[in-house]
């Protein structure tokens, strides 16, 4: 069998299993079990926050020979086919390379005849943005009042680029992006299943450099696992990843140059400004990377001198003799 990146090996098959986006299954299983499925539904938000996989769940979930139900069963021949791919009734087309009005007339077209097997013809059109303007005129029609048997769902990350009038014809749900927290505890799991030894320290590390997306932190995980396969004739068991040895291999700079940077800056230095910002870029480390996580570094140095100001307890006990405390009592 191919080997299949983490991204789609961990795919959720479940509304349960998607991570961060209780706010949306609960409202489209809610409607499965009332009978209130609505016609078109347009699922928004930024890249790998399970848009596309809650569209495959969603079709499963109408499609199922139980259903339609609330979960789909993913044991049954519609389920399967589904998963891999493979639906005749399930069509999954790349709004990018289908913007034109001619494949928009093709699918005004298709909707006319029945399912060849299944409960519903559904149509996943995914990046829907990138669709032309006369192909959204010539859709209106059918996305308003398509035949009973079919239902569209659209994905976007830009839906400031739909028309309005394709807006306020679908039932649309604003996917967030997912919290540390949450991808800690998913990549965790998944590291677990896969024999990975890295510490918390190097999973939050992880966390916030897939800015919410769960698909960018199992992509640079997975990056972490390959890194990790011991070499020809060593051990089998690999090294444990830590925070340090993550820096090293994802090419990001370590937390002591921001808080070397941020001392220099609070101190009005511009000399060592400079000759860390070069021995940045000697390094080879991606310099907008740097400034977004300075950003965040001074971000939190600001949180915590509003809590120390207000008296409230810090988590770190240690922080006043830390370096991050120093830096506050400049």
């Amino acid at each position: 069998m191919s080997y299949l990146v983490l991204a789609r090996k961990w795919r959720p098959q479940r509304f349960e299993d998607i991570v961060g986006q209780s706010h949306i299954t609960r409202v489209l299983r809610n409607a499965i079990r009332a009978g209130r499925i609505a016609h078109a539904y347009l699922f928004t938000g930024v890249r790998g926050v399970g848009k596309t996989t809650a569209a495959r769940i969603l079709a499963k979930a109408l499609n199922c020979e139980k259903g339609p139900i609330a979960e789909p069963c993913n044991q049954c021949g519609h389920c399967a086919e589904i998963a891999n791919g493979s639906a005749i009734d399930v069509y999954e087309i790349d709004g990018a390379s289908n913007r034109g009005i001619d494949e928009v007339r093709q699918i005004i077209e298709n909707v006319r005849y029945q399912p060849a097997k299944s409960r519903f013809k559904i149509y996943i059109i995914d990046e829907v943005h990138q669709v032309t303007k006369d192909a959204f005129n010539a859709l209106l029609k059918t996305l308003e009042e398509p035949p009973a048997c079919v239902k569209f769902i659209l994905a976007t990350t830009e839906p400031h680029r739909l028309p309005e009038t394709i807006l306020s014809r679908c039932q649309r749900f604003d996917f967030r992006r997912i919290t540390a927290r949450e991808i800690i505890q998913r990549l965790g799991e998944i590291s677990r299943r896969e024999g990975l030894q890295i510490t918390e320290g190097a999973l939050l590390l992880l966390a916030r450099e897939a800015e919410g997306s769960m698909r960018d932190a199992q992509s640079l995980l997975e990056q972490v696992l390959s890194y990790a396969v011991p070499e020809a004739g060593a051990e089998a068991a690999g090294a444990t990843i830590d925070e340090v040895l993550l820096q090293e291999i994802l090419g990001i700079a370590e937390r002591k140059i921001l808080y070397a940077l941020s001392k220099a800056v609070i101190q009005g230095d511009a000399r060592s400004c400079v000759e860390l910002l070069a021995d940045v870029v000697a390094q080879g480390y991606d310099i907008p990377r740097l400034s977004r996580e300075l950003v965040e570094h001074f971000r939190n140095l600001l949180i915590v001198r509003l809590l120390l100001d207000q008296g409230q307890d810090i988590e770190d006990r240690s922080l006043q003799s830390s370096v991050c405390g120093r830096l506050l009592d400049l």
